[in-house]
This record gives structure tokens, sequence and C-alpha cells, in this order.
């Protein structure tokens, strides 16, 4: 019996190994996750982001355990960042949701980014659809909180939210265009430090000012103390709010749609480069053009043109 099988039966260390497979790149894993595919887009999905130091980690401890006294089962993606030197990364998110280890309603899966931009690694939808595939009710992912321009989260998860805290120094960060546009709520953690109100209310002023249709969604502004489980279940109601909102306007239709072309665009891209790649490598000519550049005896506007009309009706197979 494959792994998919076994996931579909409920095996959670099948799930553990498909998820080390897809994170691995293994050939193997697309088969599986081929056969899973049918059996997903059932999970909601969130996302929490925000800048290092805001207590994302912390925040998801508590919003897990309080889907758990509602009955959900949780999935939790962590994404920590990776070591530019060596590649390697702490994986440190685990430490904080200890308590839900013994859980059997709950599957924590870390991940590094790998060098990826965008606040997620490469890997991280498919473990998504993974936990998905095993019946997850809710599926967290926190990412490595890179900045204002989180574009990937916001294309995967159902509900972002943007947590912030008070005291980050410059007023301005909390006005940038790429902070206002990605999220769906807000959330100004450690609510309890002295500046808390000012957050929230320049927050709420700039959400206001924001051109808004009639029938979009107006973000709110929540407060929240982590650390003491303070607001959370008001937390949680408000993303019930924003998925009741999502399937009432119709709105699930076109974020549906918008993350399937951002899936299959991203995929495509990804495998066309790597069929091509290993190909020129393998033959020589990668070496050719990158020697040629050197001495600028060939540019690489020219190279890639050419690569491209080589390729592109007839982009042979490479062994795996």
């Amino acid at each position: 019996m494959g792994l998919a099988e076994r996931i579909l039966q409920g095996d959670i260390r099948a799930a553990a190994r498909l998820m080390r497979d897809v994170d691995d790149g293994f050939a193997s894993a697309s088969e599986e996750l081929k056969k899973l595919y049918p059996h997903t887009g059932k999970a909601y999905l969130v996302g929490i982001t925000g800048p290092p130091g805001a207590g994302k980690s912390t925040l998801v401890d508590q919003i897990t355990a309080a889907y758990r006294k509602l009955g959900k089962r949780v999935g939790i993606v962590a994404v920590d960042p990776t070591s530019p030197f060596t590649g390697g990364a702490i994986l440190g998110d685990r430490i904080r949701m200890n308590r839900h280890a013994d859980d059997e309603g709950v599957f924590i899966r870390s991940l590094a980014t790998r060098g990826c931009l965008g606040g997620i690694s490469r890997s991280t939808g498919d473990v998504v659809n993974v936990m998905d595939a095993m019946g997850m009710d809710v599926i967290i992912i926190e990412t490595v909180g890179v900045g204002q321009d989180e574009i990937d989260i916001v294309r995967m998860a159902h509900t972002t939210t943007v947590v912030m805290v008070p005291g980050l120094g410059d007023d301005i960060q909390a006005i940038k265009a790429g902070i206002l546009e990605i999220a769906d709520v807000f959330v100004v953690n450690k609510a309890d430090r002295d500046g808390a109100d000012r957050t929230v209310r320049e927050l709420s002023a700039m959400l206001e000012m924001g051109e808004r249709r009639n029938g979009d969604w107006l973000p709110k502004v929540m407060r929240t103390e982590a650390s003491r489980g303070v607001g959370i279940e008001e937390l949680v109601a408000e993303y019930e709010n924003h998925r009741n909102y999502l399937f009432s306007s119709g709105a699930i239709e076109r974020f549906t749609n918008e993350k399937n072309s951002a899936i299959l665009s991203e995929m495509l891209k990804e495998r066309l480069f790597r069929k091509v790649y290993d190909r020129i490598l393998a033959d020589g000519t990668y070496g050719e053009i990158v020697s040629g550049m050197a001495t600028r005896s060939v540019d690489p506007y020219s190279a890639v043109d050419s690569i491209i009309a080589g390729h592109l009706f007839s982009i042979p197979e490479v062994s795996e």
C-alpha cells in the first residue's frame, strides 16, 4: 500500500514520511500527491505573518488550543528562516507549541525556507495538501515574517493575519501599502505594552481611509496578549466571521480561482525551468554561455532567446 492510501486511512507516520519526501524534493512524492489531491480542499487555512518578535508562534499555540476546544483538528505549518551560509534552520517553533505534542488532534510540521523568499517555503503548499487529506479541519501557516510583501501567504490562506506589536519604532510602518493590503485581520499582540492604544488607533484610521467597494471585507484590528491567552477567543470568532463572509459573498470562488492559477503558474515555471536547465547543464551549453559572458563574446539576452527557441516546443525528458 502506498503512502497516499495509508494517509487516507489515518496513518500519521505515512503522512510525516510524505511531508519529508516533499520537502526533500523526492520525485516519488509527486505521484503520492497526485493521489491525495482529489481529497483536498476541505480545510480552512489561516495565515499568520508579521515581523520577528511579534509573538507569532505563541499566538499560533493559543489559537490552536482555542480550536481544539471547539473540537477541530488542527494542522500547523511553521516556516523558519534558513541560514544563507550553512543552509541550516533552528525550527524552534515547536518549542513554543510543545504542549500540543501529545495531542492526536494536532499535527505540527516545521519547514525551512531553503532560500525561498515571500515568507514560506516551496514545499509549504504540498505539505498543506497532505494535512488537508489527513482530515485536518483548520491548518495554520506561520510565515517566517520577512516584511511587508508576503504575497505567497495571501494566495494560499483563506484568512491572512498580520501580527504587530507596540513600540516597533517608525510609525510609518503601520501605513505601508504592503501591510494594509495583505491582511484580513490585524492583531496587535502584547497589547499590555505601552503604546498599544496608539498602534490600534493608527491601524484603524488607515484602514478606514482605504478604498473599498460596497460589500468588501473591512479588516478589524484585534488586541491580544498571547502569553496570557487574552483575546484569543475573540480572534478565532473573527476568523469565523471572515470565513462566513467568503462563502456568503461569493468571494471564495475568486479566491480559489486566483489560488489555483498561482499554483499552476508556479508549478509550470518551475518544471519548465528544471527541464531546460538540466538539459543545457548536462550537454555543456550552460557552461559555454557563462564562459562567453565573461569575455563578452556572448550576451545573456541572445543566449536565452536561443535556448527558448531550441527547447520551447521539444522539452526533453530528464531522468530523475
